[in-house]
Protein backbone atom coordinates (compact mmCIF):
# COMPACT_ATOMS: atom_id res chain seq x y z
CA UNK A 1 0.00 0.00 0.00
CA UNK A 2 1.12 3.58 -0.86
CA UNK A 3 0.67 7.05 0.57
CA UNK A 4 0.15 9.65 -2.03
CA UNK A 5 2.94 11.73 -2.92
CA UNK A 6 3.26 14.39 -0.64
CA UNK A 7 2.27 17.36 -3.07
CA UNK A 8 3.22 19.98 -0.60
CA UNK A 9 7.41 19.08 -0.55
CA UNK A 10 7.27 21.62 -3.32
CA UNK A 11 10.57 22.61 -1.73
CA UNK A 12 12.51 19.58 -1.44
CA UNK A 13 11.16 17.08 -4.06
CA UNK A 14 13.28 13.90 -3.67
CA UNK A 15 14.16 11.66 -6.59
CA UNK A 16 13.75 7.61 -6.45
CA UNK A 17 16.98 6.24 -5.96
CA UNK A 18 15.83 2.75 -6.20
CA UNK A 19 13.17 1.38 -7.85
CA UNK A 20 11.74 -2.34 -6.89
CA UNK A 21 8.77 -3.95 -8.98
CA UNK A 22 7.48 -7.41 -8.75
CA UNK A 23 10.71 -8.76 -6.34
CA UNK A 24 9.94 -12.57 -5.77
CA UNK A 25 13.23 -14.55 -3.69
CA UNK A 26 13.40 -18.10 -3.05
CA UNK A 27 15.69 -20.40 -1.43
CA UNK A 28 15.44 -23.30 -3.06
CA UNK A 29 11.54 -24.09 -3.08
CA UNK A 30 10.53 -21.63 0.18
CA UNK A 31 9.31 -18.33 -1.41
CA UNK A 32 10.94 -15.39 1.03
CA UNK A 33 9.64 -12.97 -0.70
CA UNK A 34 6.68 -12.59 -2.40
CA UNK A 35 6.40 -9.68 -5.23
CA UNK A 36 7.86 -6.44 -3.79
CA UNK A 37 6.97 -3.49 -4.98
CA UNK A 38 8.70 -0.19 -3.44
CA UNK A 39 10.34 2.99 -4.31
CA UNK A 40 13.57 4.29 -2.37
CA UNK A 41 14.42 8.14 -2.36
CA UNK A 42 17.25 9.81 -2.58
CA UNK A 43 18.97 11.42 0.48
CA UNK A 44 16.49 10.04 2.79
CA UNK A 45 16.13 7.19 5.87
CA UNK A 46 14.29 4.34 4.70
CA UNK A 47 13.80 1.66 7.63
CA UNK A 48 12.19 -1.62 6.74
CA UNK A 49 10.62 -3.41 10.13
CA UNK A 50 8.22 -6.39 10.49
CA UNK A 51 8.89 -9.17 12.65
CA UNK A 52 11.81 -12.03 12.52
CA UNK A 53 11.86 -14.08 9.50
CA UNK A 54 10.04 -11.85 7.63
CA UNK A 55 12.33 -11.04 4.88
CA UNK A 56 13.54 -7.71 5.31
CA UNK A 57 17.48 -9.08 5.43
CA UNK A 58 16.50 -10.76 2.48
CA UNK A 59 15.47 -8.03 0.39
CA UNK A 60 18.04 -5.73 1.71
CA UNK A 61 20.41 -8.11 0.34
CA UNK A 62 18.76 -7.69 -3.14
CA UNK A 63 19.64 -4.62 -3.42
CA UNK A 64 23.19 -4.87 -3.87
CA UNK A 65 22.82 -8.40 -5.04
CA UNK A 66 24.46 -9.97 -2.18
CA UNK A 67 22.16 -12.90 -2.40
CA UNK A 68 24.13 -14.07 -5.32
CA UNK A 69 26.30 -15.16 -2.82
CA UNK A 70 24.07 -18.22 -1.42
CA UNK A 71 23.75 -21.11 -4.17
CA UNK A 72 20.24 -22.13 -3.67
CA UNK A 73 18.91 -18.09 -3.68
CA UNK A 74 16.97 -17.00 -6.87
CA UNK A 75 15.27 -13.31 -7.06
CA UNK A 76 12.77 -12.69 -10.34
CA UNK A 77 11.67 -9.22 -10.53
CA UNK A 78 13.42 -6.07 -11.72
CA UNK A 79 15.42 -4.09 -9.47
CA UNK A 80 16.76 -0.33 -10.67
CA UNK A 81 19.14 2.07 -9.42
CA UNK A 82 19.31 5.28 -10.89
CA UNK A 83 16.78 3.74 -14.10
CA UNK A 84 19.15 0.94 -15.01
CA UNK A 85 18.67 -2.78 -14.09
CA UNK A 86 21.36 -4.04 -11.48
CA UNK A 87 20.32 -7.41 -12.36
CA UNK A 88 21.79 -6.81 -15.84
CA UNK A 89 24.23 -9.39 -17.06
CA UNK A 90 26.20 -6.69 -17.86
CA UNK A 91 26.33 -5.58 -14.43
CA UNK A 92 29.94 -6.32 -12.57
CA UNK A 93 28.59 -6.75 -8.75
CA UNK A 94 31.80 -5.75 -7.49
CA UNK A 95 31.33 -2.74 -8.92
CA UNK A 96 27.65 -2.36 -7.96
CA UNK A 97 28.50 -2.53 -4.31
CA UNK A 98 31.04 0.11 -4.79
CA UNK A 99 27.85 2.21 -5.71
CA UNK A 100 25.21 0.25 -2.50
CA UNK A 101 27.40 -0.31 0.16
CA UNK A 102 26.86 -2.40 3.19
CA UNK A 103 27.20 -2.16 6.99
CA UNK A 104 26.36 -5.53 8.57
CA UNK A 105 24.47 -6.44 11.94
CA UNK A 106 27.83 -7.40 13.68
CA UNK A 107 30.93 -5.11 13.51
CA UNK A 108 33.42 -6.71 11.01
CA UNK A 109 36.74 -4.87 10.80
CA UNK A 110 39.37 -6.97 8.59
CA UNK A 111 42.05 -7.92 10.73
CA UNK A 112 44.14 -5.17 9.14
CA UNK A 113 45.13 -1.86 10.66
CA UNK A 114 42.52 1.25 10.77
CA UNK A 115 44.02 2.90 7.99
CA UNK A 116 43.93 -0.03 5.92
CA UNK A 117 40.42 -1.32 6.60
CA UNK A 118 38.99 2.26 5.19
CA UNK A 119 41.94 2.24 1.97
CA UNK A 120 41.11 -1.28 0.93
CA UNK A 121 38.23 -0.51 -0.88
CA UNK A 122 39.44 2.90 -2.85
CA UNK A 123 42.72 0.66 -4.07
CA UNK A 124 40.92 -2.94 -5.14
CA UNK A 125 38.48 0.11 -7.20
CA UNK A 126 41.66 2.73 -8.22
CA UNK A 127 40.16 5.84 -6.48
CA UNK A 128 42.94 7.20 -5.11
CA UNK A 129 46.12 8.48 -7.63
CA UNK A 130 49.07 8.39 -5.24
CA UNK A 131 49.40 7.62 -1.42
CA UNK A 132 48.46 11.69 -0.52
CA UNK A 133 45.27 11.57 -2.37
CA UNK A 134 44.67 7.82 -0.79
CA UNK A 135 45.07 9.68 2.92
CA UNK A 136 43.06 12.06 2.09
CA UNK A 137 40.22 9.24 1.31
CA UNK A 138 40.96 7.60 4.47
CA UNK A 139 40.39 10.86 6.41
CA UNK A 140 37.62 12.01 4.94
CA UNK A 141 35.77 8.75 5.30
CA UNK A 142 36.73 8.41 8.87
CA UNK A 143 35.33 12.05 9.59
CA UNK A 144 32.33 10.93 7.87
CA UNK A 145 32.32 7.85 9.83
CA UNK A 146 32.50 9.95 13.37
CA UNK A 147 35.38 8.30 14.54
CA UNK A 148 38.28 10.60 12.83
CA UNK A 149 39.05 12.59 16.41
CA UNK A 150 39.19 9.18 17.93
CA UNK A 151 41.57 7.21 15.61
CA UNK A 152 43.82 9.87 14.04
CA UNK A 153 46.54 9.41 15.96
CA UNK A 154 46.44 5.44 16.21
CA UNK A 155 45.78 4.83 12.06
CA UNK A 156 48.56 1.90 12.63
CA UNK A 157 46.89 -0.09 15.14
CA UNK A 158 44.53 -3.20 14.57
CA UNK A 159 40.99 -2.10 13.96
CA UNK A 160 40.32 -5.25 15.91
CA UNK A 161 41.29 -3.82 18.60
CA UNK A 162 38.49 -0.80 18.62
CA UNK A 163 35.18 -1.00 21.05
CA UNK A 164 32.24 -2.71 19.43
CA UNK A 165 30.75 1.06 18.69
CA UNK A 166 33.87 2.34 17.17
CA UNK A 167 34.20 -0.99 15.18
CA UNK A 168 30.52 0.14 13.42
CA UNK A 169 31.90 3.37 13.15
CA UNK A 170 35.05 2.02 11.71
CA UNK A 171 32.61 -0.24 9.38
CA UNK A 172 30.41 2.67 8.31
CA UNK A 173 33.54 4.53 7.06
CA UNK A 174 35.04 1.54 5.13
CA UNK A 175 31.50 1.16 3.21
CA UNK A 176 31.27 5.07 2.75
CA UNK A 177 35.38 5.15 1.45
CA UNK A 178 34.02 3.99 -1.95
CA UNK A 179 31.69 7.07 -2.47
CA UNK A 180 28.83 4.92 -2.90
CA UNK A 181 25.47 6.28 -3.44
CA UNK A 182 23.36 4.13 -1.28
CA UNK A 183 24.23 2.44 1.84
CA UNK A 184 22.75 -0.23 3.69
CA UNK A 185 22.77 -1.08 6.93
CA UNK A 186 21.71 -5.00 8.85
CA UNK A 187 20.47 -4.10 12.03
CA UNK A 188 23.51 -1.86 12.41
CA UNK A 189 23.26 -1.46 16.40
CA UNK A 190 21.99 -4.46 17.55
CA UNK A 191 25.06 -5.81 18.92
CA UNK A 192 25.76 -2.26 20.48
CA UNK A 193 24.80 -0.48 23.52
CA UNK A 194 22.77 2.32 24.43
CA UNK A 195 25.69 5.23 24.02
CA UNK A 196 26.71 3.24 20.55
CA UNK A 197 23.61 3.03 19.52
CA UNK A 198 23.04 6.58 20.27
CA UNK A 199 26.19 8.01 18.54
CA UNK A 200 25.69 5.30 15.02
CA UNK A 201 21.91 6.63 14.79
CA UNK A 202 23.18 10.52 15.44
CA UNK A 203 25.57 9.43 12.34
CA UNK A 204 22.81 7.73 10.48
CA UNK A 205 20.84 11.33 10.53
CA UNK A 206 24.25 13.17 9.16
CA UNK A 207 24.70 10.70 6.38
CA UNK A 208 21.16 11.21 4.92
CA UNK A 209 22.39 14.71 3.43
CA UNK A 210 25.02 12.82 0.75
CA UNK A 211 23.64 9.21 0.43
CA UNK A 212 20.49 6.94 0.34
CA UNK A 213 20.30 4.95 3.37
CA UNK A 214 18.04 1.77 4.32
CA UNK A 215 18.36 0.08 7.52
CA UNK A 216 16.47 -2.93 8.63
CA UNK A 217 15.64 -3.08 12.01
CA UNK A 218 14.16 -4.48 15.12
CA UNK A 219 13.75 -1.51 17.31
CA UNK A 220 10.35 0.17 16.21
CA UNK A 221 11.74 2.91 18.33
CA UNK A 222 15.09 3.31 16.30
CA UNK A 223 12.96 3.40 13.18
CA UNK A 224 10.78 5.86 14.79
CA UNK A 225 13.77 7.98 15.38
CA UNK A 226 16.23 7.75 12.47
CA UNK A 227 14.13 7.05 9.24
CA UNK A 228 11.66 9.07 7.03
CA UNK A 229 10.14 6.36 5.12
CA UNK A 230 8.89 2.67 6.55
CA UNK A 231 8.44 -0.25 5.09
CA UNK A 232 6.55 -2.91 7.23
CA UNK A 233 7.37 -6.46 6.14
CA UNK A 234 5.45 -9.56 7.39
CA UNK A 235 5.44 -13.33 5.90
CA UNK A 236 7.42 -12.11 2.77
CA UNK A 237 4.87 -9.44 2.11
CA UNK A 238 5.44 -5.82 1.78
CA UNK A 239 2.34 -4.87 3.97
CA UNK A 240 2.89 -1.18 4.02
CA UNK A 241 5.16 1.67 3.19
CA UNK A 242 4.92 5.57 3.51
CA UNK A 243 6.05 8.41 6.01
CA UNK A 244 7.56 6.88 9.08
CA UNK A 245 4.74 9.04 10.84
CA UNK A 246 2.20 8.29 9.49
CA UNK A 247 2.97 4.37 9.85
CA UNK A 248 3.44 4.41 13.44
CA UNK A 249 0.38 7.00 14.26
CA UNK A 250 -2.34 6.03 11.09
CA UNK A 251 -1.35 2.93 9.84
CA UNK A 252 -3.39 1.90 6.78
CA UNK A 253 -3.49 -2.17 7.23
CA UNK A 254 -4.64 -3.97 10.38
CA UNK A 255 -1.30 -5.93 10.15
CA UNK A 256 0.63 -3.02 10.92
CA UNK A 257 -1.50 -1.80 13.60
CA UNK A 258 -1.39 -5.12 15.24
CA UNK A 259 2.84 -5.43 15.01
CA UNK A 260 3.27 -1.99 16.14
CA UNK A 261 0.94 -2.17 19.13
CA UNK A 262 3.06 -5.36 20.22
CA UNK A 263 -0.35 -8.22 19.20
CA UNK A 264 2.23 -9.70 16.61
CA UNK A 265 6.04 -9.75 15.97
Amino acid sequence: MYDAPNREMKVDQKTTKISARGVQVYYGDTHAIKDVDVDIEDRTVTAFIGPSGCGKSTFLRCLNRMNDTIDVCRVKGEIKLDGEDIYDKRVDPVQLRAKVGMVFQKPNPFPKSIYDNVAYGPRIHGLARDKADLDEIVERALRRGAIWNEVKDRLDAPGTGLSGGQQQRLCIARAVATEPEVLLMDEPCSALDPIATAQVEELIDELRESYSVVIVTHSMQQAARVSQKTAFFHLGNLVEFGETGQIFTNPQDSRTESYITGRIG
